[in-house]
């Protein structure tokens, strides 16, 4: 395998899972059980802020009694590895939870938010929060109630750091996605942008994904297992 020098790495729910976190699109995901208009847009926010702080409360409570899994250990094991050699890695993640910081990772790009922060509706301030959140609790910023809401983006939102990513993937020279579904816009659209700027690119999945004829290479497992062996590859070269 060739010495990159770029590396960008997408990752989604399916790299959580196996800590034990729920995917989301999966058969008994969790927009299967939720109706994502009702706990995951701003509309549903304004109609039943009750609800969704109970929905994002709840998934609060879990993400911070699961631990990283072996895959989010071996990627931050080849983010060190390649700033030894000069070499430079860009981890995106879907993910709300903190799983890759957990782990070791540094600089991780949220491009979802995270969930274990807090966003104010009526200021824009932003901070950690790991406890849970109501319509009753005042920011800390603006001193103001009924705005404090999780820090996640919904439905109808604009991600994050979307030309930071950008820029990134104009400079890769290889782009892997990991534990993805594939069909979620921007991210699903990363390959093709990677792929344009010449950038060698690499499905890792349970399964392979809806956009997986758009890599070059595939490899499918669970992550926990191919992950590990893909990185001890890309760190010997």
């Amino acid at each position: 395998m060739a010495a990159y020098k770029s590396i960008v790495i997408l990752t989604g729910a399916g790299i959580s899972a196996e800590s034990g976190l729920a995917t989301f699109r999966d058969a008994g995901g969790v927009w299967a059980k939720y109706d994502y208009r009702d706990v995951a847009t701003p509309e549903g926010f304004a109609r039943n802020p009750l609800l969704v702080h109970q929905f994002y409360n709840h998934r609060r409570t879990e993400v911070q009694k699961v631990a990283p899994n072996a895959a989010h250990v071996a990627l931050a094991e080849l983010q060190a590895g390649l700033a030894d050699r000069g070499a430079n890695l860009t981890l995106v993640t879907q993910n709300v939870d903190n799983l890759h910081e957990a782990a070791g990772s540094t600089n991780v790009v949220h491009m979802h938010g995270e969930l274990l922060r807090y966003l104010c509706a009526r200021c824009g301030a932003s901070g950690p929060w790991m406890h849970d959140l109501s319509t009753d609790l005042a920011c800390p910023d603006c001193a103001r109630t009924g705005g404090m809401r999780p820090d996640v983006v919904w439905f109808g939102e604009m991600p994050y750091h979307m030309e930071r990513i950008a820029d990134a993937l104009e400079s890769a020279d290889l782009f892997i996605s990991i534990g993805t579904s594939g069909n979620v816009y921007p991210a699903a659209g990363f390959v093709a942008q990677a792929y344009q700027a010449g950038a060698h690119t690499i499905e890792l999945n349970l399964e392979p994904s809806e956009g997986a004829h758009m890599f070059k290479e595939r490899i499918n497992g669970p992550a926990s297992q191919i992950v590990p062996a893909f990185v001890r590859t890309l760190l010997e070269t």
